[in-house]
């Protein structure tokens, strides 16, 4: 007699774990089909259930998901920062349980958490590791609304991450860098409205951090002191100044020494808006992925607001 499988939401023990992995094909440059095979090989030699899928589109993903977690399955992300976004607010919604397989070209989100790098850690991580509750993000703009795991993001860092997208030739470390320093070098400052928990602050500045990881930018320590279960959102405003200083600056922000400069005002809350004016409309991203545009200043803004404890991932 087969023993029954857990309810919907639930975690077995840990060797009566199954798992529906969901692949991104195209994360760390096709590299995550690779990093798949030695987990799933380790989880099933230690007698767990594991199913693979290749991604199939976003609303194909959305079923998988509400097939695993009612199930009883973890669904595993398999890939970037991105994929992990895009799944990991339909498994909070489903009160799921997430795993991560870091296979991305980022994976600053599994850096905040402290996964292992190795497969075979990784492997016994998803097999005996405990569940901890982190917060997500809600971005909600011009009536589109996505949950997003690590930060948003806009002005000339939404702008290098177009870039990053479009670099496919330079070794995977040296993308981002590359993609940040093109970007200063063209960038155009904007007029930034922010209020945080209903304190409007105004600033003339090259970027906008709305952050629930200290991370991104493949482990650029932008908000030095944020966390994922404080149930607060790190805002991170780089104020306008030169491009020669703005890249001389950029070294900083891997350590998060760039927080003591003068042009650099970090604030807390756990609801933001964000609008600006600028020449041209100011883009944004979420954990590598664009959102748009910021609305104007004369418009309604753009709201991210904490989500605390929303998913239950195993770390």
């Amino acid at each position: 007699m087969t023993s029954p499988r857990p309810e919907p939401g639930a975690v077995a023990r840990p060797g009566g774990r199954s798992f529906a992995f969901l692949v991104n094909p195209a994360s760390g440059g096709g590299a995550a089909p690779g990093a798949v095979v030695p987990v799933a090989r380790r989880l099933r030699d230690a007698g767990a259930e594991v199913e693979v899928t290749y991604s199939p589109g976003p609303r194909a993903m959305h079923d998988l998901v509400a097939a695993a977690v009612a199930r009883g399955d973890v669904v595993v992300s398999v890939g970037g920062d991105g994929m992990l976004s895009s799944l990991a607010g339909e498994v909070a919604r489903l009160g799921g349980t997430l795993g991560v397989v870091p296979a991305g070209r980022g994976n600053d989100f599994a850096r905040m958490l402290g996964l292992p790098s190795d497969p075979l850690a990784q492997a016994d991580l998803l097999l005996g590791g405990s569940t901890r509750r982190v917060d997500l993000l809600s971005w909600a703009c011009l009536g589109l609304s996505r949950v997003v795991a690590g930060s948003v993001y806009a002005g000339v860092d939404a702008r290098a991450a177009e870039i990053v997208d479009r670099v496919r030739r330079l070794p995977g470390p040296l993308q981002y860098p590359f993609a940040a320093v093109r970007a200063l070098a063209t960038y155009r400052p904007a007029r930034y409205r922010v209020v945080v928990d209903g304190v409007a602050t105004e600033h003339d500045a090259a970027t906008v951090v709305v952050a629930n990881s200290r991370y991104y930018g493949q482990g650029m320590a932008i908000a030095p002191d944020a966390r994922p279960d404080d149930g607060l959102l790190d805002v991170v405003v780089v104020e306008a100044a030169t491009k020669r200083a703005l890249i001389r600056s950029l070294p900083k922000v891997y350590d998060g020494r760039h927080v003591a400069l003068p042009e650099v005002t970090v604030l807390r809350g756990a609801r933001v808006e964000i609008s600006a004016d600028a020449r041209v409309p100011v883009p944004v991203g979420g954990d590598g992925e664009p959102l748009g545009v910021l609305p104007g200043l004369s418009s309604p803004p753009a709201e991210v607001a904490v989500l605390p404890g929303a998913l239950t991932v195993l770390a």
